[in-house]
């Protein structure tokens, strides 16, 4: 059969399969819908191999790349108010709007505590966040839902930047932003695995990485050129309204997207998840390469249709290994947070001043670049070496960071403690350490976890596992930004030691629990995991790691 035969039957047999699926949509409405095969068993030899020409259409990797560098503006938003935050609360205008008046320092100041309340409020408000604006892209569709959870950041933007002397409406606001930031780190992964070829969808996924990352340096470049230019509101006014600017072009960038197929077909609508599809692949609507895919997400969903609507009871029952795929995504999610990255941002400016930079913003800006930068290795290294490979080697280079750069602090930096002068020598082997561990972090873990959760969890508790599992990465990483300051005020640079630690742990938890995902289509990843043996992820995937 030629491949113009092939594809004419293709789509004769998928428009007459169509048809039954839009009468059928008509009588069993929404969820409870059961999709059939839209495409018969045919002689194997006269069905195309599946996705036969995507491997190398070029325009449809351009077309997805595209798109997923819109959706990738959700990122942002969170790099950027991890970016403004820390500089904000320092500035002087905002310290007189919003704190307390010292007489023992003659100057306006905020307690550690309100500080830290101000600070990590808007992480702890990210886990109900995403647990329950996060469930917007299950219910109206990705697109739907990243826009409502775009206009309620919008409001929180608007909240913080009308306060003028209450500091509570300011904390205010940061909780709304910080639900919406929460339902976004939900939301984004999930939508742009859904329309990434599989070939490179680790990649795009770490697009939303690299918008975080590129939110943070240029939030830092903002906030120290606000505050070296204004010395009335501009100066913290400036970074939040930008929040909303890019909120704005977050939201005309979804006109540019198109829908998830995987949301549409579930949901019933096969005319524009077949549009969808097409679009993604940059193909006619009825070639093989659409109608081949249409087939086979069609069948992965009828299969799931009749596994039966997820309940949060799922989570722990369904099978294959659901409850274990979840309790991974916690324990990974967290990881992230607990490698000490937080840390590093909070006392690295500790460790530049030791060397002579006492301007804050100016070390923010060196360790965001730093941070942006090596980002980009990750586009390489997670579908390269794989995700295993590349967080096992990640927590390795990470692990040796922790443990020479604490050393040095420890021994050198507290003189009247250890006995010994610190010097410039080795404040600068610290900086260029703090250095390598940002390049391990950004280049493995920090991408690495939205790609490993996007591909990890059936369609039907997709949401709900993120959910859950970035909302034990936003707890982490409250308590960490809350207590980080009181803990080092104690036991200094010892406190990188702990990480240390845990970054052991991470290495034997992911070499031994956590199974390659690397090339696997997301609707065979429930026959992977209904073959794996947990403990024994080193022997899967013909031993590789």
């Amino acid at each position: 059969m030629s491949s113009s035969e092939s594809s004419s039957h293709m789509a004769s047999l998928f428009s007459e399969s169509f048809s039954s699926h839009e009468q059928k949509n008509k009588k069993e409405r929404g969820f409870e819908m059961t999709f059939k095969r839209s495409l018969p068993a045919t002689p194997e030899e006269e069905l195309p191999a599946p996705f036969p020409e995507v491997e190398s259409n070029k325009a449809a990797y351009i077309a997805a790349t595209i798109t997923s560098l819109l959706i990738s503006l959700g990122g942002f938003l969170f790099g950027w108010d991890t970016g403004t935050i820390s500089g904000i609360v320092v500035m002087p205008d905002f310290l007189e709007r919003f704190a307390d008046w010292k007489t023992s320092t003659q100057s306006y100041a905020f307690s550690v505590v309100k500080t830290g309340l101000i600070v990590s409020i808007f992480t702890l408000a990210a886990a109900p966040g995403g647990l329950t604006l996060g469930k917007l892209g299950d219910k109206f569709g990705r697109k739907k839902g990243l826009f409502v959870t775009l206009v309620f950041y919008m409001v929180g933007v608007v909240v913080q930047i009308s306060s003028n002397s209450s500091w509570i409406q300011f904390f205010f606001g940061r909780i709304l932003t910080g639900m919406a930031v929460g339902s976004t780190l939900v939301i984004c992964p999930i939508f742009i695995s859904e329309v990434s070829p599989k070939a490179i969808r680790g990649t795009l996924v770490c697009l939303f990485q690299l918008s975080v990352t590129l939110g943070i340096f240029i939030g830092y470049c903002v906030c120290y050129a606000s505050y070296h230019n204004y010395d009335d509101s501009r100066q913290w006014r400036i970074p939040i309204g930008l929040d909303f600017a890019w909120a704005l072009i977050a939201i005309a960038g979804l006109v540019f997207a198109p829908e998830s197929p995987r949301y549409l077909i579930q949901n019933g609508n096969l005319e524009m998840a077949q549009k969808s599809i097409s679009r993604i692949n940059k193909a006619p609507e009825n070639s093989i390469i659409v109608l081949t895919e249409m087939n086979n997400l069609i069948e992965a969903i009828d299969a799931e249709k009749q596994a039966g609507k997820a309940s949060w009871r799922d989570l722990v029952t369904g099978h294959p290994k659901i409850a274990y795929r979840l309790i991974m995504g916690i324990v990974l999610d967290s990881l992230q947070v607990l490698s000490g990255n937080t840390y590093f941002f909070y006392y690295g400016t500790s460790t530049f001043k030791s060397v002579g930079l006492t301007d804050g913003f100016m070390t923010s800006i060196i360790l965001g670049l730093v941070n942006f930068v090596s980002t980009f290795g990750s586009l390489y290294v997670i579908d390269h070496l794989g995700r295993r490979k590349s967080l096992i080697l990640g927590s390795a280079g990470m692990l040796v960071c922790l443990i020479v750069y604490s050393s040095l602090g420890v021994k050198s930096l507290y003189p009247e403690e250890y006995g010994v002068d610190p010097n410039s020598t080795v404040g600068d082997l610290m900086i260029l350490f703090c250095c390598l561990y940002i390049f391990s972090f950004a280049t493995t873990w920090g991408p690495g976890i939205y790609v490993i959760l996007g591909e990890s969890y059936p369609i039907r508790v997709r949401s709900q596992a993120i959910a859950i599992a970035t909302a034990a990465n936003w707890i982490w990483g409250f308590l960490i930004a809350f207590f980080t300051p009181m803990i080092t005020n104690v036991i200094h640079f010892a406190y990188g030691f702990v990480f240390a630690g845990l970054e052991a742990f991470a290495i034997v938890y992911v070499y031994t629990c956590v199974p390659e995902t690397k090339g696997i289509p997301l609707e065979d990843v429930d026959e992977m995991y209904a073959n794996f043996k947990p403990g024994l992820a080193f022997k899967s995937n013909d031993g590789k790691i």
